[in-house]
């Protein structure tokens, strides 16, 4: 199938418009024939992912963009950098690395992106809006903002966002269309308590099971009883795009392109289905620890970052204690959720229990771990999974309140009562 361009698509690839769109324009027309696109199709907004450093190519392909003079022609938004720019002497990142992801940050500042620098920007004021078409990369990103919201994106990789971002433009197919975002793989719930479905700690361990079963295709959950709020169906999306290459999911009564299982399947018949029920949910969530007891070295909450909300939640449970010495107590989240928590006077309270703030970053995106950390644990299925292979430490999953009461005792102390 051969690619169809516009005027001005043409007219940007033979540089008209400057030689950054026609290096960023170059590269979108080479993905849209990998993908068979049989044309290119506008966007009205972008999160871009290729702000974290990871070497020296990402670095090299920024400061070409923006030695080129490259500036985003939609509003774009940033995702986690590789640096907490005020914080990163407190932990042991070497210099020579900071110098680097600092770089990178000032390339990607160039080009007239919003600096949100998260990973949950659906929780910012750049929220894109239903039927919205973006790019956005960010795995749990694409996978809220299509399931949760119901705007249109693909998953975009580094550096093809920003070139998407640059030029307005994508290659028009997979979930772009209406035709691709039927749900493939239906996962029942089977006698699952309604305490358990209202608990944080569930979305996780859900999220975790129905991505492994779901991989890249287009899950259907199908007999939720609770409403999950915004910051439950964030922590689902983190696990479900992190088991799986899960882009889309629908939960029949929940999202907004599924009143009913007939219209998240589109009316087709489902490639697979799947019961689940509580043998299967108390095996995800082992599943999500390497480690079940024993001494806690760091308590991890914010992936993805910390909303205000759970902010607020968390404060209640620290008032008035005080964590272990041996006992690092890290959550991650935005600038901007720092500077709220500030407004609000609720950094005391957080800074009197000992509570550590990164902003901008977290662990997964830059070398900050200390190397005394061997056992690491979280409320987050992303963190939980990433943390073994990545950080090279122990992890054991538990909710907010087991992370701070083994924060508190400094070992690991879990509730599984509403797993039983």
């Amino acid at each position: 199938m051969s690619l169809r361009l516009s005027y001005r698509d043409e007219q940007m690839l033979q540089g008209a418009h400057g030689p950054a769109p026609q290096m960023a324009m170059r590269i979108v027309v080479r993905m849209a024939e990998v993908y068979g696109a049989p044309e290119l199709m506008d966007i009205e907004a972008a999160h871009i992912d290729s702000t974290i450093y990871i070497g020296e190519a990402g670095l090299e392909f920024a400061e070409r963009l923006a030695s080129l003079g490259a500036k985003v022609s939609v509003p774009s938004t940033l995702n986690v950098s590789g640096l907490d720019e005020e914080h990163w002497m407190d932990w042991p990142v070497p210099e020579g690395w900071a110098e680097k992801a600092h770089r990178q940050m000032v390339a990607y500042r160039s080009m007239g992106t919003v600096q949100t620098w998260t990973c949950a920007p659906y929780q910012t004021e750049h929220r894109p809006k239903f039927g919205q078409q973006i790019a956005w990369g960010e795995s749990n990103a694409i996978s809220f903002a299509n399931s949760v919201i119901g705007a249109r994106t693909e998953r975009y990789p580094d550096m093809l966002d920003i070139c998407c971002a640059i030029t307005g433009r994508v290659p028009k197919q997979g979930l772009h269309l209406e035709e691709n975002r039927g749900g493939e793989v239906l996962v029942r719930l089977d006698r699952v308590p309604l305490a358990l479905q209202e608990s944080d700690e569930f979305y996780p361990v859900l999220g975790y099971l129905v991505g492994d079963l779901a991989r890249d295709r287009i899950p259907v959950v199908i007999g939720l009883q609770h409403t999950p709020s915004e910051d439950q169906f964030k922590a689902f999306s983190a696990a479900v795009s992190t088991s799986g290459m899960v882009a889309m999911f629908h939960v029949v009564g929940h999202t907004p392109e599924a009143p009913t299982l007939e219209a998240a399947l589109r009316g087709r018949e489902p490639v697979e289905s799947h019961e689940v029920g509580m043998e299967d949910l108390r095996a995800a969530r082992r599943q999500l620890s390497t480690d079940e007891g024993g001494a806690v070295d760091m308590v991890l909450l914010g992936s993805p970052h910390f909303s205000l909300a759970e902010f607020e939640a968390l404060v209640p449970l620290l008032k008035g204690r005080k964590k272990a010495d041996d006992v690092r107590f890290l959550v991650t989240t935005s600038r901007f959720v720092r500077m709220a928590l500030e407004h609000k006077g609720l950094l005391d309270e957080l800074e009197r229990f000992g509570t550590q703030l990164t902003v901008d970053t977290c662990p997964l995106a830059t070398p900050m771990l200390p190397p005394d950390v061997r056992t690491l644990m979280t409320n987050s299925g992303k963190y939980a999974y990433y943390s073994p292979s990545l950080l090279g430490v122990r992890t054991v999953f538990g909710s907010t309140r087991d992370c701070v009461e083994s924060a508190v005792s400094g070992r690991v102390t879990r509730d599984g009562s509403l797993w039983e």
